[in-house]
Formats: C-alpha cells, sequence, structure tokens
C-alpha cells in the first residue's frame, strides 16, 4: 500500500491536498481485505483511489528472450497484448463491482496496465491521475505479454511432453510385465506337461515291470516243468543224494559263495565236485539255473567247466572240482600260502580263456555271449588249466551279419567295470561284449589291479613309456617286448565302442596264441619241477574251435 506525498493524515483528518492512496492488488481474498482496510482507515470521501495490479515477471525469462523480443512481428505482440488486457480488465472488473458495493469510486482508466516487479523501486509519484502504466527497462508492455504467453505454451508443452514420456514408460513397463506373466505361464505349463509325461512314463514302466515280472514267472513254471521232463543229459541227483554228500550243508564243505548261492566241495560217485546251491531269495536264480544247465549239458570244450549232473527240484548244480579255486583268488591271492603266478602262467591263462570264449561264440546254429566273463567266473585245476564257468547269464544272439551279431536286450545284465559300455547304454548285445569283458581281464593278468580306471591307467603308462610302472611287481622277470604287445592288445579289446575293438578270432587268439608258445618255451621244466603235472597243451586254432562248436542249442 503506497500513499501520496499530499495525504499524509489519517481519514477524516485535515490533510487536504491531491494525496492519492494506492493499493496493490491480485485475483485473492487477500487484496479484497487489504482494499477494504485502505477505504476504511486511509480513503477519503472523494479522493481518488489507485488499484495497482502487478504482474511478477517469469522467472524462466531471461534477459536475452527480452532482447529477442524486440524483433517479434506485430501479430504476436498484438495478440499477447489483447490476452494481457482482457486478463487485467477482467481482474479489474472484480474489484469495481466490490467498490461500487461499498459506494467507492473506483476509476478505472480506459487504459490497463501492469508493472512488472524488478529489483528497482517504481516511484509513481509522476503519474497522472486515473492512469496506470507498465514499466520493464523502456520494453513494452505488448512485448512482454507476448513473451509471457510463449513461455507459457513452452512450459506447457515441456509438461505435455513429460506426460507422454511417462505414459511411454508406463506402458513399456506394462507391457514388459504381460511377458514376464506370460513367460512364467509357459514355463508353469511345460513343467505341468513334463510331470504329467513323467509319471505316464512311470506308470507304463512299472506295469511293464509287473507284466514282465509275470510273463517270467510262467515262463519258469513252464521250464522247470519241461527241464523235468526233458532227456536233456546229466546226472540227476536226489536231494538225499546232495545233504548226505554234503553233511547236510556242513560250514565246513562250504567253499566259497556267489550271487546264485553258496558253493559245497563234497564226494560224489568217489568224485571231488563243486555242489552250487541256489539260495531262496536269489534274483532271476532260477532262470539262471534253467540257462545254465541247458549250456553246459550240451556242449563240452576243455577251457569250459564240466556240469556233471543237478537236482531240478531245489536249484542244486554239481560242477567238477577245481582245485586251484577263481582266477581272482590266485592272482589277488586271496587263499592263504597262494603263491604269485608266473607270466608264463598268465600268457597261457589268457590264452585258454579266449579260446574257451570263442568256443561259445561260434556254436550253432546261433552265437552264445557269455554276458558275465570276470575272474570270478575263471576258474583253475590243479594244473592251472582256466575253465569259464557261470554261463547262466549267456544268451543266444542272432547273426545279423557275417562276424558281426548283435541283439537288443530289454535290460543289461553282468558286473560293473567288465560289463560293455555300450551294451550298458543301448542293450545292443554282441559277441563283442564279451571281448571287451575279456580286455580287462587281460589287464588285470599282467597288472594285478582292480579294474576300475585300469585301461586308464595302462594307456597313460604306454604314452611315458613307463610301463614297468603298472606290472605287477610279484613278477620279477616281465619279458617286456612280449609284454607291451600284450598290454596293446588288451587296450584294443576294451575300447569304450564295439566298432573299435578287434575281431576275437582273426586277431586276438592268434597273438595270444602265439605268446603261450613264447611262454611255454622259457617254462621249460621248471613247471614240472613244480610238482604240477601239466602237459603241453594243444594249439586251438580257429578251424578246430569251428569245427568243436558245431552243436545244437
Amino acid at each position: 500500500m503506497w500513499l501520496g506525498k499530499g495525504n499524509s493524515t489519517k481519514r477524516g483528518g485535515n490533510g487536504g491536498g491531491n494525496g492519492l492512496v494506492a493499493v496493490a492488488i491480485d485475483n485473492d481474498k487477500t487484496s479484497q481485505i487489504a482494499l477494504k482496510w485502505a477505504i476504511e482507515k486511509l480513503h477519503s470521501k472523494g479522493q481518488p483511489l489507485i488499484l495497482i495490479h502487478v504482474f511478477q515477471r517469469a522467472s524462466s525469462i531471461s534477459a536475452s528472450f527480452f532482447n529477442a523480443g524486440q524483433g517479434l512481428h506485430s501479430e504476436p505482440l498484438a495478440t499477447g497484448r489483447s490476452h494481457l488486457e482482457r486478463l487485467t480488465k477482467d481482474l479489474f472488473l472484480t474489484f469495481h463491482c466490490y467498490c461500487t458495493r461499498i459506494s467507492t469510486s473506483s476509476d478505472n482508466s480506459s487504459t490497463f496496465g501492469s508493472i512488472l516487479s524488478t529489483n528497482k523501486f517504481v516511484d509513481l509519484t509522476s503519474m497522472q491521475e486515473f492512469s496506470f502504466v507498465s514499466q520493464d527497462s523502456g520494453r513494452t508492455s505488448s512485448v512482454s505479454s507476448s513473451q509471457i504467453v510463449a513461455v507459457e505454451m513452452q512450459r506447457w508443452r515441456n509438461e505435455e511432453e513429460q506426460k507422454l514420456e511417462e505414459a511411454k514408460t508406463s506402458e513399456e513397463a506394462a507391457l514388459t510385465t504381460v511377458e514376464q506373466e506370460r513367460a512364467r505361464c509357459k514355463a508353469a505349463m511345460e513343467s505341468a506337461e513334463a510331470a504329467q509325461k513323467v509319471a505316464e512314463m512311470e506308470a507304463h514302466k512299472r506295469m511293464s515291470v509287473e507284466l514282465r515280472t509275470l510273463q517270467e514267472a510262467d515262463e519258469l513254471k513252464k521250464a522247470m516243468t519241461s527241464l523235468a521232463k526233458s532227456d536233456i543229459r546229466y546226472r540227476r541227483y536226489s536231494i538225499e543224494d546232495i545233504e548226505r554228500a554234503t553233511d547236510n550243508f556242513h560250514e565246513s564243505k562250504k567253499i566259497g559263495e556267489g550271487g546264485y548261492g553258496p558253493v559245497f566241495k563234497c564226494y560224489l560217485d568217489h568224485t571231488p565236485v563243486a555242489v552250487k546251491v541256489l539260495r531262496p531269495d536269489a534274483v532271476q536264480g532260477r532262470s539262471q539255473f534253467q540257462r545254465e544247465v541247458e549250456v553246459l549239458s550240451m556242449i563240452r570244450h576243455p577251457n569250459m567247466v564240466l556240469l556233471l549232473g543237478a537236482c531240478p527240484e531245489y536249484g542244486i548244480l554239481v560242477y567238477e572240482h577245481m582245485a586251484r579255486g577263481s582266477l581272482d583268488d590266485c592272482l589277488f591271492r586271496k587263499r592263504n600260502n597262494t603263491p604269485p603266478l608266473s607270466w608264463q602262467l598268465r600268457f597261457k591263462i589268457a590264452a585258454e580263456i579266449a579260446t574257451g570264449l570263442l568256443f561259445l561264440h561260434q556254436t550253432k546254429p546261433e552265437p552264445l555271449v557269455h554276458r558275465d566273463l570276470k575272474p570270478d567266473n575263471i576258474l583253475l585245476d590243479i594244473n592251472y588249466v582256466s575253465k569259464i564257468s557261470d554261463v547262466g547269464l549267456a544268451r543266444l544272439v542272432p547273426a545279423m551279419v557275417e562276424n558281426v551279431t548283435q541283439y537288443h536286450m530289454t535290460s543289461a545284465a553282468g558286473t560293473f567295470c567288465y560289463i560293455d559300455p555300450e551294451y550298458q547304454q543301448t542293450g545292443m548285445l554282441g559277441v563283442k561284449s564279451d571281448v571287451y569283458s575279456l580286455g580287462i581281464i587281460l589287464l588285470q593278468l599282467i597288472t594285478a589291479r582292480p579294474p576300475m580306471g585300469l585301461s586308464h591307467q595302462v594307456e597313460t603308462a604306454l604314452e611315458n613309456d613307463a610301463l614297468g610302472s603298472v606290472l605287477d611287481k610279484e613278477v620279477k622277470d616281465w619279458p617286456m617286448e612280449e609284454t607291451l604287445m600284450f598290454a596293446k592288445y588288451a587296450l584294443q579289446c576294451a575300447e569304450l565302442r564295439r566298432k573299435d575293438r578287434p575281431d576275437l578270432g582273426k586277431v586276438v587268439l592268434p597273438v595270444l596264441n602265439e605268446l603261450r608258445e613264447f611262454a611255454e618255451e622259457k617254462m621249460g621244466y621248471m613247471f614240472f619241477m613244480s610238482g604240477a603235472n601239466y602237459p603241453s597243451p594243444p594249439n586251438y586254432n580257429t578251424a578246430s574251435i569251428a569245427s568243436a562248436a558245431q552243436v545244437s542249442l
């Protein structure tokens, strides 16, 4: 609020003169209160009352913007000025009505303007009565109004652009959320489908197992019936004969035990025999019993264990007794006072195992695959003649093409570390499945080490030219050249891929026979002087084996 020089007294005083009362107003209720107070306290009747409306300069308008405004076109300037005048008239019209209600003269000049507030003090005493002017460092109010409108338009545009960007960001976030939800939904559906498939597969597998179990039980029943009535040539022993010979299966007669059941040594018909008794809880024991009786009762070979008889009602098998036990016993010296095997005996045993195995593979009309060849199933008699036993898992496989036989089995059988890896993975059984097992046994013959990782150990030693580091230390006089040849062919037999393994009859056995002959030459009469009357074994070539294998199974 501002008072002129001539109006320094209170209302009703005798000050007189040309004093002026000026009130700064704005579009709010506070301005009305200030105006009412000025009329009541300061204004005299008939005295002019000046209302001043101040437009605050926008902070965003820079000096350079005002300078640039001097060159604006006349049309934008006129538009901005008219807009400003309209706003000013509306504002003053409101206060004019208010002054009329309180019977106060409010002079509205035909020219309305605004005083832009700056940091300077504007002295209004020189202004004429009832006039309103606009000052801004010499600039016209019309230019300022146009610039203000432009600034407001730019601000509005910026706000709209910001809102648009926020809308786009929100839309992108919403789309991302939708995609994530869709992906989670898809993953959940796929997981549910996979779980359903697994459940169906498990149910199918369970049904297959149950059906196969029923079929095997039925086949076993038929097999036992047919076995009792068949004319397979073997000696039938009664359970009384077996019990009498074993002293009712006395523990002192027991010489071993395997997956099939315990083994007892006794005498039948004045002959030392090994009696193998089926354990009641043996897995697939009856089917193995039936298979072993069928195979061993119909074939004869010097390197196959001899079946003397059986008691089919109780699943008892009677074999010739092998005095030296298994190759595993001799190789790892599990029996008391067991001397280490010489390298000559090891070469001879290797050739005999390969000979007996080839005999099984060349049976007619179909090859016979052992499937469980390991040192525990290689037995040695008193003269260290090796014989293959435990053919209960053996299977006939149809010949597919010449020299290649394979057959798909529903489940793999055999012993871990000796079983063919390809057969274990695919179920494809072939004669070269036994070749892999033979390769592991050959490596054990020269190293006397466990089968786990043995191929890698020997192969590494060969690469480093250090074969002697893996050979059995119990043998001091290994012939390194021949042993190196032996190790290389053993590694070829133990290849992981079936197609990389050599042919048993055409490649492996001829080499092993040569090594056996070399061992026999070096052995001389030393072996006979040790008390083991062992005649020189015949040279079983492929032709003689093929002739001997003409049996019908």
